[in-house]
């Protein structure tokens, strides 16, 4: 046998025994060459924990899973029933609204302009003959306050809705003062927003009082005609309130109302009632330098740290989300009438809240705003010139306030990542969030039951209010301020608000006197 044979042979029985190879060439030269098998690695002596513990997870996650799925399977998929019926009194009620659209009520940041709405008082005396001989009225720079004395004055009701409109530009389908009804619409400004929640409730009483009705306990109606500006009207209807001792069990207002499709996924009209308005604020942002030529520009020019301030606030705001009580509580409640995916979602918030929490912003950007504080940027300022770097430039941004994360706290967070730019913030306006409704409590719940007795099928749902309303200068002498008009709102009226072409639905007028009469008759039972 050849020498390379017989070495081949040696290596490889030495390495199936483990032993030692001798090279029969080389022996006589080199020690012999220890040729060990691998050993296999060591465990890490957590790893058998680890991987008991993940299996665990593994196990717990696919049954919490498997509850939601049954949870979800035996949850029966409900259907919105409600749509606004034809009526005889539907024509009525929108030529008493096209009247009071028809007068120009605009309002104006800072301008006094009370000679417009006692213009306008004239017409509603007009509209409303007995509130107007039957009720005590209060005039207050324009503000309207009516009292209706009950049989006892303890734990009144405060109904409301604001007189003045935003200025109305651009062009219309039809003059925005023009109250025409066309297509089973009203048409003009003020339509939705407000006037047609005011005609109704004007019209309940008026109803009422034709009957000889007499309410339980005081009804009060107000009408501020500042609400628009956020102007001084209705803290003047509160302080003249408050100089009565008047503490109301309710005050309902806008805010809330009958929306159609409310959020993506989920179709056909629910009452959504908001229980507590987002804190606001107007903030502006200054960055400051020495100016110059826009030919020879240094780093760190004034527009340059605005713009870098205000990407990092849009694209990694300091915000945190929460799933408030009362928005679970409108997923729970909107949850049945969802597709199955959403409704495993939003029907099993202990398990899928963090991901809510995630996908909202994609949902709808309304509801995301009801998670966290949120900061809008929306005015700005530089140079007058294209070859002058600005000495001074500045963006303003509007605020609105989550309770988690209130007033003090959002803006110390926006002020630290200013400064980090070397922005100087001026905060123009400041106010915090309201304190919540309860939705357990009897105010809450003597609204829901008027909305499902006047509403047959309509769903009802609590909502975190993200814009502002004259209720909150209620909370002063309320703990209920209920944010709920009785109209409904499709993506028509969404869009003609503060927009082009408002309108408001004349089917759905009947049903809005409807329910402010219920809520009256209510407090009978209270």
């Amino acid at each position: 046998m050849k020498k390379r044979h017989k070495r081949a042979l040696a290596i490889l029985a030495a390495k199936k025994a483990g032993g030692y190879l001798l090279d029969a060439a080389v022996a006589r030269k080199m020690p012999p060459k220890r040729v060990e098998r691998p050993e296999p690695p060591k465990q890490c002596p957590y790893a058998k924990a680890a991987a008991t513990a993940l299996t665990a997870v593994g196990v717990a996650a696919g049954a919490a899973l498997g509850v939601a799925l049954a949870r979800t399977a035996l949850t029966p998929k409900k259907r919105s029933e409600y749509v606004p019926a034809p009526d005889g009194r539907a024509m009525d009620y929108a030529q008493k609204l096209s009247a009071m659209v028809q007068c120009d009520t605009t309002s104006h940041a800072g301008v006094a302009e009370t000679e417009k709405f006692l213009a306008f008082h004239k017409e509603l005396e007009r509209l409303f003959p007995l509130v107007h001989r039957d009720l005590e009225k209060t005039v207050i720079d324009g503000n309207l306050l009516f009292r209706w004395k009950g049989r006892t004055d303890a734990d009144p009701i405060v109904l409301m809705s604001h007189q003045d409109v935003v200025p109305a530009e651009g062009e219309w389908l039809h003059p925005p003062f023009s109250g025409a009804i066309v297509d089973g619409k009203v048409w003009g400004r003020g339509a939705f927003d407000t006037k047609a929640s005011l005609m109704a409730f004007f019209q309940g009483v008026e109803e009422l009082l034709a009957e000889g009705y007499v309410p339980e306990c005081d009804v009060y109606l107000a009408s501020s005609c500042t609400e628009e500006w956020a102007g001084d009207g209705a803290p003047k209807l509160v302080a003249e309130l408050q100089r009565r001792n008047v503490r109301p069990f309710l005050v309902i207002d806008e805010g809330g109302g009958v929306i159609t499709d409310p959020i993506g996924g989920v179709k056909g009209n629910f009452a959504m009632v908001g229980v507590f308005e987002k804190g606001k604020a107007d903030v502006r942002f200054t960055a400051r330098s020495s100016g110059g030529h826009a030919s020879a520009p240094g780093k760190g020019t004034p527009i340059a740290r605005l713009s870098a301030f205000v990407n990092e606030m849009e694209t990694k705001p300091p915000f945190r989300k929460k799933l408030l009580p009362e928005v679970k509580a409108m997923f729970r409640r909107l949850s049945p009438y969802a597709p199955f995916h959403l409704r495993l979602v939003m029907g099993n918030l202990w398990l899928f809240g963090p991901v809510m929490k995630k996908v909202m912003p994609a949902v709808s950007a309304q509801a995301a705003a009801m998670l966290q504080t949120t900061i809008a940027f929306t005015m700005q300022s530089g140079s007058d010139a294209c070859n002058v770097l600005p000495q001074q430039a500045s963006v303003s941004a509007n605020m609105r306030f989550i309770p988690h994360q209130g007033e003090r706290e959002s803006l110390d967070l926006v002020r630290e990542r200013a400064a980090k730019y070397g922005l100087e913030m001026e905060i123009m306006h400041s106010s915090d969030y309201t304190r919540p409704v309860d939705i357990k409590g009897k105010a809450f719940r003597q609204v829901e039951q008027v909305i499902e007795a006047t509403f047959p099928g309509l769903p009802v749902c609590p909502y975190v209010m993200t814009g502002a309303t004259d209720a909150s200068f209620y909370q002063a002498i309320c703990d209920d301020c209920v944010r709920f008009a009785p109209v409904v709102a499709g993506p028509e009226q969404m869009k003609g608000m503060h927009g082009l072409n408002e309108t408001m639905g004349v089917d759905c007028l009947p049903k809005a006197v409807d329910f402010y009469k219920d809520l009256i008759r209510a407090q009978e039972r209270r």
